[in-house]
């Protein structure tokens, strides 16, 4: 660093003195600038390190003893803890006790922020400051701007004619508007209060005004938490008529909070919300309440729950805490007043048509699983108790469910040991399904279950590449029911019954499976084809013949490729599959040097000894017209293609084992070219009278996605009921995003295939980054009509 000393009267001891002074002045400056124009980062003159070394480095250091001023003149550059300023020139006035840096200033903070100014004017205690042609960018993308700046009172910082906003400048047009702006005659920074206020607001949008507001106020960006009203949002619906929802936010501890929120809607008068909030270092819980008294009931039809209550509430909790690595617990759990409240009012997170309510309590550990949790499942609609289209009261509770998993890490005889075990207990107040239906999925009164089971395997090699798997099963459960009467007279009409408060049942199974992988390859591909087949020898499912055993778990039964070579093909543990079983296919995967993949798998299952489990009916018809009922099974098959240009094909059906007729499918296809982005499903079900579908099933559904520019897209769907040629669901929209600002609006339909009903929903959302989101919820018009 050149010195020069311009003397007026004085010594050199003196010189050197004065010197010293200028680099403490200078020290001081450098720590206080960012502190006076950037509370960005909440730095207070205490935060300062004790003993940090400071760097000063300028073209010339001048001392004025007439003046009595110190300044770094040229190129001054100060780096002082983890703080740079760059400026023409820097000096300090012992005086008037004030430091002013200028010319093209630049203030980098430790934390990234970055401030630019003409002229930088403090005093040397950082209470006092002017600031000429400020602007100010921060580590997350803020960008602040005005005509002047003043500091006064030590944590009061004004921007004259200042600008808000947070989205970047265009790189190629850098005078160009943002998407979005907030300019205000003055913007006052409370470091104390820790609040942004914007006085004589105008908010632009892409340069045009479209708000002005007198003032707002937001939270300084330092503060991620702070009391004070959130932005609104709109709710619309055809029996609530328009509502603008207002919630308050309290910032009551680093820890938990609280959220207050009021909407008023045209017709049905106030809703009122509560939502607190609280986090541990293990976890976190919240608690809602929500309730309104309806002034219109009756905006609803006479044959809906909504129309039928005038005081509405709800109360609502969830949790989720680590007790260690391995344990966690948690709950969700819905109380309310009628069984359509939180739907009809979309009170958030608790507004799903089916809620789970449960307490649970997990365990995971390597290979090892355990899960507790005892469950109610409450069906959100509109349809009254008793109408034969309501639901609700027909879920059980689940008191408890089980599952618990263990796979020791040694292995056992050479192979591999899986232990399970799975506990599950209902209790329904209704019976689901009636004596004129083809099945009953429930039975009013209780019942539970005990399963334990272990599977022994073990793979060999032998000469040629064949791969042989014997298995080893056996189970075994214990099964009690405590059914209400009229539940055993509807048994007793369904069919040959046995119907007892409690049964045993085991079951063993001997099993082998042959897998022979054969790879083909060339230049420019290789393909793999592989032979499958399996055998498992057992008995006779036990009570194959009578009806009594409960189905809850096991009702869902779909045969295809993807179940072809399961053990057991019940999707639960509440039945089990007996006699000897031969499952064969062939699998086919394909690789190629342009990135094309292909797979495929085609098989049969056969049914060789014992009884047919999926031709024994229970009280769900569960195997009826599933392909397995027969003792040749349907065929099944899958096929997949994927391109590396974004398209992709797969198809799956199952077809008739003696005509080859389709049973089944389920088809999809899917590709992006450039901008365009789209897929269609097609999905076939043949009729399946005993299983309660008495007509075949076939929709298609198509979605796209178009980008029209690098920020802007729009996206449509439709699903159509090709049996009842009805559109059941169509939707589009369009969406603007970038990194300060999202658009998107929706407007879908959906129609009843029976009744040709339609529900119409319409929703839009602003999101400003920094700011806030505002829009509508999903609100219906107009439903509830029809065409």
């Amino acid at each position: 660093m050149g010195v020069a000393v311009k003397r007026g009267r004085g010594t050199t001891r003196l010189a050197r003195r004065l010197r010293a002074k200028a680099g403490v002045a200078l020290i001081a400056l450098a720590a206080s600038t960012g502190i006076l124009l950037a509370q960005v980062a909440g730095f207070d003159r205490r935060d300062l390190p004790q003993g940090a070394q400071m760097l000063l480095t300028a073209d010339t250091l001048v001392y004025d003893n007439d003046r009595n001023t110190i300044s770094a003149v040229g190129g001054v550059q100060i780096e002082y803890a983890g703080n740079r300023l760059v400026a023409q020139r820097v000096t300090y006035n012992r005086q008037t006790s004030r430091v002013v840096a200028s010319g093209n200033v630049e203030i980098v903070e430790e934390d990234g922020n970055r401030i630019y100014a003409q002229e930088i004017d403090v005093t040397d205690d950082f209470s006092e400051g002017f600031v000429q042609a400020l602007r100010l960018e921060t580590v997350d993308k803020t960008y602040f701007a005005a005509e002047s700046a003043q500091r006064s009172g030590g944590n009061l910082t004004t921007f004259n004619k200042g600008v808000y906003t947070a989205c970047e400048p265009c790189e190629e047009k850098p005078d160009k508007p943002p998407i979005w702006q907030i300019k205000a005659q003055k913007i006052i920074w409370n470091g104390e209060a820790k609040t942004v206020r914007f006085e004589r607001a105008r908010f632009e949008f892409f340069g045009m005004p479209i708000a002005y507001l007198p003032f707002f106020e937001v939270a300084d960006p330092t503060v991620k938490r702070k009391s004070g009203f959130l932005i609104p949002s709109i709710r619309t619906g055809s029996q609530l008529g328009y509502g603008l929802k207002v919630p308050y936010y309290f910032a009551l501890s680093p820890t938990y909070d609280l959220t207050v929120s009021a909407t008023g809607y045209t017709k049905q008068g106030f809703l009122g919300e509560a939502e607190w909030r609280q986090q541990f270092n293990n976890g976190f819980y919240n608690l809602k309440i929500a309730g309104i008294r309806q002034n219109k009931p009756e905006a609803w039809g006479a044959g809906e729950v909504d129309s039928t209550v005038t005081n509405r509430a709800m109360v609502g909790s969830k949790g989720a805490f680590k007790i260690n690595p391995r344990w966690s617990f948690g709950w969700d759990i819905l109380a309310q007043t009628d069984k359509n409240f939180s739907r009809t009012y979309g009170i958030d997170g608790f507004s799903q048509s089916v809620h789970r309510s449960e307490v649970y309590l997990t365990g995971l550990d390597g290979r090892n699983y355990f899960d507790l949790r005892a469950m109610k499942f409450e069906v959100q609609e509109s349809a009254l108790d008793g109408s034969p289209s309501a639901r609700n009261d027909k879920q059980p509770w689940v008191l408890p469910s089980f599952d618990y998993s263990y796979t020791p890490d040694q292995s056992i005889a050479g192979g591999e040991l899986n232990i399970d075990v799975n506990a599950q207990g209902l209790i329904r107040e209704e019976a689901m399904g009636d004596i004129g239906s083809t099945k009953l999925q429930g039975l009013e009164g209780g019942s539970a279950r005990l399963t334990a089971e272990a599977e022994w395997k073990r793979s060999f090699i032998a000469p040629g590449g064949l791969m042989l798997t014997p298995m080893l099963h056996g189970r075994a459960d214990a099964i009690g029911t405590d059914y209400a009467a009229s539940s055993i007279a509807a048994v007793n009409v369904f069919g040959p019954s046995d119907v007892r408060s409690s049964y045993y049942r085991t079951m063993a199974t001997a099993g082998l499976e042959a897998r022979w992988p054969i790879l083909f390859a060339s230049a420019s591909s290789t393909h793999i084809v592989e032979p499958i087949g399996q055998i498992f020898v057992r008995p006779d499912e036990p009570y194959h013949d009578r009806l009594g055993i409960p189905n809850e778990d096991a009702q869902s039964l779909v045969f295809d490729a993807s179940t072809l070579f399961e053990r057991d093909k019940f999707s639960g543990y509440d039945r089990i599959e007996g006699g000897t079983r031969a499952n064969l296919g062939i699998r086919y995967s394909g690789t190629f040097v342009n990135g094309w993949t292909t797979q495929g798998l085609f098989g049969q299952s056969y049914h060789i000894a014992g009884v047919n489990s999926y031709a024994s009916p229970d009280l769900v018809n569960v195997g009826a017209a599933s392909g397995l009922e027969t003792d040749v099974s349907d065929f099944v098959g899958m096929v997949g293609v994927a391109g590396p240009s974004g398209i992709a094909f797969s198809a799956a059906g199952r077809f008739d084992e003696k005509t080859f007729e389709m049973r089944r499918a389920d088809l999809k296809a899917g590709a992006t070219a450039g901008p365009i982005t789209g897929s269609v499903e097609y999905a076939f079900i043949d009729a399946q009278p005993l299983y309660g579908f008495a007509d075949d099933r076939r929709e298609v559904t198509g979605r796209s996605r178009v980008r029209f520019a690098e920020n802007w897209s729009g996206f449509a769907s439709a699903t159509y009921d090709l049996e009842s040629k009805t559109l059941v669901k169509n939707s589009f929209g369009f969406a603007y995003d970038d990194e300060c600002f999202i658009y998107s609006m929706t407007f879908s339909q959906t129609r009843t295939a029976e009744t040709n009903e339609t529900s119409q929903t319409f929703g839009f959302n602003i999101s400003l980054r920094t700011l806030g989101d505002f829009g509508s919820s999903s609100g219906e018009l107009g439903s509830a009509f029809s065409e």
